[in-house]
């Protein structure tokens, strides 16, 4: 059965925007008192977290499709849709967050850091909220837009000061054991460890931590054995130590060909560890014949430039000295790192001449419209109603998508995509017409409220001469 999972595929789906309504405000006595659409609510976005307390990503293995909650959709009387729940998933401290190419979209470190892997659509606007003084009644709302849906990769890269390698049964679980209190699954035969064990070590004023990385064998780089898979738990490391068994029972095996074979899987997976400090433990010298190769093994690895120190799991021989030299490593290490800044927030102004779309002609009478607002606006319209579509066409001249497209060279009757290219709203472009311009008039305009006045005025005007004739009548006198 499966414990420890570093690497999964993710599917987020964030929430759908709920979307506005179209209402009017009725009472007795004011049939027409006017829009109280409400707004749709905003859809939940999808949201990693760093939590100490997740060390693997199993949950998310098994259940691999998350999707947070949806908007609500607005009411009359101005009554606003809820928001959508936000999913908040948990992830272990040193997740890489990838697209499905590849690109590193977050680098997630340290307790608490986040990132919104699927930001929730916005919500539709009443019609309440799309009265102006020219379109005082709106018969439409906008529609909430979807929320963002992707797969992303999450990769678990180990958050550790040292990394011990070395082949298998090399000895690795037995000296984190003993350096640490962490108790990892050791045993005499190979590919004991399956996992990366994280160990705590205090020596002196330092505290760091250590990781046994599961054992190496030649051709980890190109997939072989379990190196591979774990191979990425090195990278954070400030330093990288080889442990060397020199009471190995193979006899085509000796330190000094072990550590060849493990420098050449390093140098093979790359990623910045040719330049990482490097320490040699030569491990079970409390093995007659163990101390014995050391001994004859040690100036050769110190002639390379290795630090050497011979150790012993079993007797603790050598773990205090290694212990502090370890230390010291890792604080200079530490030292020698820029100070991190307190989280700034980067402003990048639009371009002055960025008219926030491009058009581009794809064939002879096609053009496409491509840009955030274009396509946004897109999505919020409801094309079953006219005054909606008439709208649209009104904020893409605003926003001077005619007069581009008259510049590319459109002419009417051309068609007209909007929107990504395997889903664009395509028409067929009039610049001068506008939709629903049967029931509007002019585009832009509405005069619902408008048409009544001319009737109450006359009525006014009857009246007025009714009275006007019943002050004569009372003031005639027949006899005069």
């Amino acid at each position: 059965m499966t414990t420890f999972v570093d690497r999964v595929e993710l599917h987020v789906a964030a929430g759908n925007g709920g979307h506005g309504c179209a209402s009017v405000h009725r009472e007795k006595f004011k049939p027409l008192g006017g829009p109280d659409g409400g707004n749709g609510g905003r859809g939940g976005d999808v949201i990693l977290v760093v939590d100490q307390d997740v060390t693997t990503l199993l949950d998310y293995h098994h259940s691999p499709h998350r999707k947070a909650t949806n908007g609500k959709p607005g009411e009359g009387g101005n009554r606003s849709g809820k928001d959508g729940t936000d999913l908040v998933l948990p992830v272990p401290d040193g997740t890489v967050v990838q697209d499905k190419d590849g690109n590193v979209l977050a680098d997630l470190v340290g307790q608490g850091t986040s990132f919104i892997a699927g930001q929730g659509g916005r919500g539709g606007l009443g019609n309440a909220a799309l009265a102006s003084a020219r379109r005082k009644a709106p018969g439409f709302a906008l529609l909430g837009e979807p929320g963002i849906a992707r797969d992303i990769v999450l990769e678990l890269k180990t958050v550790a000061d040292v990394a011990l390698v070395g082949y298998p049964s090399a000895g690795k679980s037995s000296l984190i054991s003993v350096l640490s209190a962490a108790k990892p699954k050791i045993a005499d035969y190979p590919f004991t460890t399956l996992v990366p064990n994280l160990g705590v070590v205090t020596a002196g004023s330092t505290v760091y931590t250590i990781a046994d990385v599961p054992g190496l064998i030649p051709g980890a780089s190109q997939g072989k054995g379990l190196g591979l898979e774990f191979l990425r738990h090195v990278e954070r490391c400030s330093v990288l130590v080889h442990v060397l068994d020199t009471a190995t029972l193979e006899s085509d095996r000796d330190p000094a060909s072990d550590l060849d074979v493990i420098e050449a899987e390093l140098r093979a997976y790359g990623n910045g560890l040719e330049d990482r400090p490097r320490l040699v433990v030569l491990n079970k010298v409390d093995v007659p014949d163990g101390r014995d190769l050391a001994e004859m093994i040690r100036p050769e690895l110190e002639g390379r430039g290795y630090q050497v120190f011979e150790v012993s799991a079993v007797s603790h021989e050598g773990l205090r000295e290694l212990s502090f030299a370890l230390a010291k490593i890792v604080a200079e290490t530490r030292a020698a790192k820029p100070v991190e800044e307190s989280t700034r927030v980067v402003i990048r102004p639009q371009a002055v001449d960025d008219a926030g779309f491009t058009v581009a002609r794809d064939g002879e009478s096609l053009y496409r419209v491509h840009g955030e607002k274009p396509e946004r606006w897109v999505r919020q319209t409801d094309f079953s109603n006219d005054e909606a579509v008439g709208y649209l066409a009104d904020r893409l001249n605003r926003l001077g998508v005619e007069e581009a497209l008259t510049k590319a060279g459109a002419k009417p009757g051309d068609a007209v995509a909007i929107g990504p290219d395997d889903d664009a709203v395509v028409f067929d472009w009039e610049p001068t017409m506008a939709a629903g311009a049967e029931m509007l008039g002019r585009r832009g305009e509405d005069h619902r409220f408008e048409a009544p006045r001319p009737a109450v005025t006359r009525r006014r005007d009857k009246q007025a001469e009714r009275d006007e004739a019943e002050q004569e009548f009372r003031g005639f006198d027949p006899f005069s």
